[in-house]
């Protein structure tokens, strides 16, 4: 009985193993073959059957043309550097701040960050754009930018477990021979959270990367497209060209799972870095 109720177990656990393989591998599988079809052979084939070749490359050349591609991924780098170097500056000072000073309003600052968590977006965004509006940054790429920049829990919280394992031994040394508080954290602070910031780095490209709806929002004007509102150009009011759209998605997915691909040890080691302790 029990070997039986074992095998049991065991069957009903594949099972569901193999469940969850389809349902995260077959959006990408009907992706990728209909990225290589033509309009006529999407129009007239199912969309889950395989391309008559796969070395048809048309869609591709049309997204990059028709949808300025190259230019949408221009301004998406020029986003992310810049959110990513003014969110590792706030993001590593805030958390310097709350991880070694104690101060009344310190709960209070950190329950803030809590607090604007729970706040659904959506609720904001009248106020937001109100305000990119007012600031003159509508239609610029300064508004992602503001938006983008703001150290947010998650971030502090991973700052934090780090800091937590750098000796203060180090900051009162360092004040002996005369250091200022800023000259600790620029270079002390700074350059042992490095595998922090790394990690900070993989999430923030990632997550600004796949972002659509601020850029859609604040920039509409088309010079300004980034990748992912280059594929609001394949569809119109009542019909799509689903075969080009999936070629931009296949294009705009390739960096992504690249860089997830490689520099995966090094986030799942920087966010359960001091999660132990």
């Amino acid at each position: 009985m029990g070997k039986s109720k074992f095998r049991v177990i065991d069957i009903i656990k594949y099972l569901t193993l193999l469940v969850g393989v389809f349902v995260v591998l077959f959006p990408p599988y009907v992706v990728l073959v209909n990225a290589f079809k033509s309009t006529d052979e999407f129009n007239t084939s199912n969309s889950m059957a395989l391309p008559k070749s796969f070395f048809n490359m048309d869609n591709f050349l049309t997204v990059f043309k028709r949808g300025h591609l190259l230019s949408g991924f221009g301004n998406i780098l020029i986003i992310i550097v810049v959110a990513l170097a003014l969110n590792i500056l706030f993001g590593t000072m805030v958390a310097y701040v709350l991880g070694r000073f104690s101060f009344k309003l310190k709960p209070v600052i950190f329950g803030a960050y809590l607090v604007a968590t729970i706040i659904p977006s959506i609720t904001t965004q009248v106020a937001t754009f109100g305000i990119i509006k007012s600031l003159g940054l509508y239609n610029t790429l300064g508004a992602p930018i503001i938006l983008y920049i703001g150290a947010d829990v998650i971030q502090i919280i991973l700052y934090l477990q780090f800091i937590r394992n750098i000796p203060v031994d180090l900051d009162e040394s360092a004040m002996v021979e005369g250091a200022s508080l800023f000259k600790i954290y620029r270079s002390i602070i700074f350059p042992l959270l490095t595998p922090a910031t790394a990690t900070l780095v993989i999430l923030k490209t990632i997550s600004i990367y796949n972002d659509m709806y601020i850029p859609y929002l604040y920039m509409p004007k088309q010079s300004l497209g980034v990748v992912t509102t280059v594929l609001m150009r394949f569809q119109g009011v009542d019909t799509a060209d689903w075969n080009l759209i999936c070629a931009a998605i296949l294009v705009i997915l390739l960096p992504t799972v690249i860089l997830y691909f490689f520099l995966q040890k090094y986030i799942f080691e920087g966010v359960t870095s001091g999660a132990v302790k």
